[in-house]
């Protein structure tokens, strides 16, 4: 690492260069070939994913994205069936089916459609299908429906469009999101600095680094399946790695420079004592975000490859380009004041003062209290994960302003709530006799309890495939529909299979849904075992010590538990949810709790590599664990609280992006995150460290032989650390028994 720093500071304008080069010539690639993302939740050998297989097979011309249009009359005695509102929307329907990219309109003025309008006569909707499935839809075409379809509105009645193509037409909020958080941690880096230029400095370095994984990622798209939401996702994980690992950087960096070394040796001397934290934190997230791919489901490996890249190119960035960076502006990353005193007094030994020490004295003082307080506040928060509930969310948990949100409940409440995700029901037709038991099948389904309307069978050209609709009555993420779904498939289906050779397959959202979740929930203990498994055994290299990994395993879990119990109380129960712009209460996304767990196992494990690792030098300098403890959280404790005010800023943010999903991320990093640095490192892992003693540092001897070496700290440290590894055992014991015999010391102020 100090090759490396020392080289990027030698030719520190080559570095600069070659990251914008970089920087802009994925971005320029990516604009030239454009973006490719796909949300493709099927998941291989499940049901839903036959019957959609089947479906396209059969029925190639059935691809395209279907939307609604939905009117509603709001006179004292008009009727969607009067002349004058079936003139205006014949018109506006007929102006709608001929405009480009739309494939058909089916009006429920014509034909069979009587069940496209309200009992009271009141509410009425349309189907609009593209040429296109929704991924591809132009969003023009899209907004052009909207807009011939808005144009029918009046004081007495109300036009709105739901669906996916409709979906793309609604503002997310544009780049708000980003711009609110980088400005939140400029102001934090300068109040925490008070220099402009080593305030910037991080920001600068964690925007080259995510916006070149930014571009890279819808160059990625091309090549394997990605979410959309993917390129956001890293975006908010990006920023908040990359800001707080230049800000880690920077602070070392500026220790130097108040020790009086000069600028480059700062530099240096940065990026091989923190630059080597950094690069190894780093690496427990990329570790912790590719355990997805043990799970095998595509729509998931894109996810951890794109947020993946992102941590590597901010790291990259954090290694490379700030170093470069920081021998630009020279001293002028100290303020003003701190130059002054430098130049008048000389450089002088930094000694921890003020809250930060006072704090650390206080917990050590105080373990057995404060660890105590802590467990309670974890659990309480971690309660409401125990009713988390894994489902679809869907346009009716829009926020309430949106058209979608609107065609959702007018249907819901005019027609019904299941029209808004009906089932279609799959299945390959043989001879006469499988046609005779479909009829069969259309009589037993109207009635199953659960079903509030079925369609007849339509078959295709060849006639050896057809399906059914059944809409259920309830709403798609409702927990009913779920046990239709289970019902149809283990009670109803076989019995009308029993005499054919029938195979009917139970697909749509909810059955889709469903599949997912049960896939994910029942791969979920292997991938959370994987993850911490390896994240343990990182941390086994790096401390060689048993206590460490196993303290870091079970605060990792207690912070995503904890996350999650914030989620499920806002997203779930819907506390805030309407008044944060969120929309209404809701089941959670299925892939969420994977991506969650990578994310924040990844995130906190990063607080616990700057804390523990301080304490670690101090431990290998002097073998006194209370000294290391104390220490180790008096120096690091503000800088990781800056740190943590800076990425929670940072993902508080993404709530303005307008994307639910992006914002149940957002609020369950920025709560996990919040819970970790302030509540498990600065109370917790510091109390069980006082209170386990020099147990912390306890390894096997014979295991510390076989273990190969993994190094954070620096050169000076690791020739500390082989003295006290080949310390006899009577050594070993004097060491902890003065440990045990030494008075309380507080650090001083």
């Amino acid at each position: 690492m100090a090759a490396l720093a020392r080289w990027c500071v030698r030719r520190r304008l080559a570095v600069v260069l070659l990251w914008l080069l970089a920087l802009g010539g994925v971005t320029a690639a990516a604009a030239v070939m454009g973006s490719a993302y796909s949300n493709d939740y099927e998941a291989p050998g499940t049901e839903s994913g036959r019957a959609t297989q089947l479906l396209r097979e059969g029925f190639p011309g059935l691809g395209g994205a279907s939307d609604t249009v939905v009117w509603h009359t709001t006179g004292p005695t008009g009727t969607v069936r009067s002349a004058d509102v079936q003139q205006t929307m014949t018109r506006a329907l007929d102006s709608i089916e001929d405009l480009p990219g739309v494939a058909s309109v089916v009006s429920p003025y014509e034909g069979q459609s009587a069940g496209r309008i309200s009992g009271d006569g009141r509410t009425a909707y349309a189907t609009v299908t593209f040429d296109d499935p929704t991924e591809n839809v132009d969003k023009g075409q899209a907004q052009a429906v909207v807009d011939s379809a808005k144009a029918a509105e009046s004081n007495s009645l109300q036009v709105e469009l739901g669906g996916g193509a409709t979906g793309l037409t609604e503002s997310s909020g544009g780049h708000v999101a980003e711009i609110v958080g980088v400005l939140v941690a400029a102001v934090v880096l300068f109040l925490a600095f008070g220099s402009l230029a080593a305030a910037l400095l991080p920001i600068a370095t964690a925007l080259v680094g995510v916006g070149t994984a930014y571009a890279s990622i819808a160059l990625l798209g091309h090549a394997m399946t990605v979410a959309d939401f993917a390129p956001m996702l890293g975006l908010l994980i990006g920023l908040g790695v990359g800001i707080d690992y230049a800000l880690f950087i920077v602070t070392r960096h500026r220790r130097g420079l108040k020790r009086g070394l000069p600028v480059p040796e700062a530099a240096r001397n940065a990026v091989a004592t923190t630059g080597r934290a950094v690069v190894f934190a780093g690496a427990t997230v990329c570790i912790a975000l590719l355990g997805m791919l043990i799970l095998r489901l595509g729509f998931l490996n894109g996810v951890a490859i794109a947020a993946s890249l992102t941590v590597i190119l901010t790291v990259a960035a954090s290694v490379t380009l700030l170093p470069a960076l920081l021998s630009f502006i020279g001293p002028r990353a100290l303020s003003r004041r701190e130059r002054r005193r430098l130049y008048e007094h000389g450089p002088q030994p930094e000694i921890p003062t003020g809250l930060a020490a006072r704090w650390s004295a206080f917990v050590e003082r105080h373990p057995k209290l404060l660890g105590s307080l802590a467990l309670v506040v974890m659990a309480l928060l971690a309660l409401p994960t125990l009713s988390l509930h894994l489902g679809t969310s869907d346009q009716g948990n829009n926020p309430e302003r949106t058209t979608t949100r609107q065609a959702y409940d007018l249907i819901a409440d005019g027609v019904g709530p299941g029209v808004n995700g009906p089932l279609t029901l799959v299945t390959e037709v043989g001879g006469a006799e499988d046609r005779l038991a479909l009829d069969n099948l259309d009589a037993t389904l109207r009635e199953t309890e659960g079903v509030a309307s079925v369609t007849a069978a339509t078959y295709n050209s060849a006639g050896d495939t057809a399906y059914l609709t059944v809409v259920p009555d309830s709403a798609p993420q409702s927990q009913r529909t779920s046990a239709l779904v289970d019902r149809l498939r283990t009670e109803v289906l076989p019995r009308a299979e029993a005499d054919n050779s029938l195979d009917v397959r139970v697909g749509g959202v909810t059955a889709s849904y469903d599949d997912f979740a049960d896939v994910i929930v029942g791969k979920l203990p292997l991938f959370v075992g994987v993850v911490i498994g390896l994240g343990c055994a990182l941390l086994l290299l790096a401390f060689r010590s048993i206590g460490i990994p196993l303290k870091a395993a079970v605060m990792n879990i207690a912070a995503v538990a904890a996350a999650f119990g914030v989620v499920v109380a806002i997203f779930q129960w819907g506390w805030g949810s309407e008044l944060l712009g969120l929309g209404r209460a809701g089941p959670i996304e299925p892939f969420l709790p994977v991506i969650m767990v990578s994310v924040l196992f990844g995130l906190s494990m990063d607080y616990q590599v700057f804390l523990v690792s301080r304490m670690y030098e101090e431990w290998l300098e002097t073998g006194d664990n209370r000294r290391a403890v104390r220490v180790g959280l008096a120096e690091t404790s503000r800088v990781i609280n800056s740190a943590a005010v800076i990425m929670i800023s940072v993902f508080l943010a993404f709530v303005l992006s307008g994307d639910r999903v992006i914002a149940m991320f957002g609020i369950a990093l920025a709560a996990a995150v919040a819970l970790d640095a302030f509540v498990l490192r600065t109370l917790l892992v510091p109390a069980l460290m006082h209170l386990l003693g020099g147990a912390n540092w306890w390894l096997p001897r014979w295991l510390d032989r076989c273990l190969p070496r993994i190094s954070i700290e620096p050169p000076e440290c690791r020739a500390a650390h082989e003295r006290l590894a080949a310390a006899t055992d009577a050594e070993v014991a004097d060491v902890l028994a003065k440990e045990r015999r030494q008075d309380v010391r507080d650090i001083p102020g």
